[in-house]
Formats: C-alpha cells, structure tokens, sequence
C-alpha cells in the first residue's frame, strides 16, 4: 500500500507525521471522493514526486475517472489561481483588486463533480499554496452549501499531513544524495 511505503519511508524523528498520515488518510470520515479528491489535489500541489508517486495510484482505484480528473483540475486551476490572487491581495495598491483577472477558469464553473467537492479539493490546494483570499472564498461557499467546519477541517489537516511528508521525504532524498 503506498500509504504505508510513505510511512516507512518517513525518518524516526518525523515520528508525528507517520502517525498523522496514517490517522488523516487512513481514518478519515470523508466519504471516498472528498477524500481521495482532496488526496489527490494535494500530492500534487505538494510538487513532491515520491508523495505524488505513491499516492496517485492509490487515488485513481479510489476515484471515477470524472473525479480523478476533476481533482487534478483542481490543482491545476489552483496553481494558477493561488499565485494570482495572493500576489493581488498582496500587493499595497488596491487597484490592483479592481482590475479584470482576465483568466480563464471554466473548471471551476463545471467542474464535472459535485460542486461541493470542487471547492473542498480547492481550499485544500489553496491551504498548501499560502492563498488567503482563495481560503476564504472556497470556505464561504463551503459554509453556503452547509459543509461543516469538522470537515473542511479535515481537508486542510489532509494538506498539511501530506505537504509536511513531502517536504520532508524530498529534504531527506537530498541529505542522502539520492535526489536527481
């Protein structure tokens, strides 16, 4: 199971993060879509090749091919999105938030999913990109649609769990000469 190559691969003193990925993934509440949507959407925004190795196949046997798609869309979309807006909100001139964005982002309005998973896979994605202002707009229409704190909650600690095991597999494949 790859879930378990990441944990083992974890060194002894990320001892927290073997066992929070174990508990974030493998004990999640999440139906199987939110979960392995939000899986998905954050290996890859995590841009470590080792998570997204092991995690991505483990999510496409969990996925429809629509929702497998939907949540690469996701991070796709947000990648472009969290660089935008949190360089808007940023910057010390307002007008820059007055200005068209003039970027294309239909996904968002036809994801191929249930909106409400969309906007999960997207704040979760925004959480690991730094994106305030993405945050706070995926999490508003969240709350719209009656998603509970707990489990939007429960994306975010999924972003956090799986950005933190990257970054420390990737330093670890560094320190040991094995990165390329």
């Amino acid at each position: 199971m790859s879930l378990d190559n990441l944990k083992s691969a974890l060194p002894d003193y990320a001892k927290d993060l073997k066992l929070n990925l174990g508990s974030v993934i493998g004990n999640s509440e999440l139906p199987q879509q939110q979960l392995w949507g939000t899986v998905l959407a954050v290996a890859i925004a995590s841009r470590s090749p080792r998570v997204l190795s092991e995690l991505e196949p483990e999510a496409k046997a969990n996925l429809t091919p629509e929702a497998y798609t939907a949540a690469k869309s996701a991070a796709a979309i947000m990648a472009m999105n969290n660089v935008f807006y949190r360089t808007r909100h940023l910057l010390s001139d307002p007008e820059y938030g007055t200005l068209r964005a003039g970027l294309r982002m239909n996904v968002i309005g036809n994801p191929g999913v249930e909106k409400v998973d969309f906007e999960l896979w997207s704040l979760a994605v925004s959480a690991v990109n730094g994106c305030g202002q993405c945050l706070d707009s995926h999490e508003a229409v969240l709350r719209k649609a009656e998603v509970s704190r707990e489990t939007i909650q429960e994306a975010v600690k999924i972003a956090a769990v799986v950005q933190a095991v990257g970054t420390t597999l990737d330093a670890e494949a560094v320190i040991s000469g094995s990165a390329g």
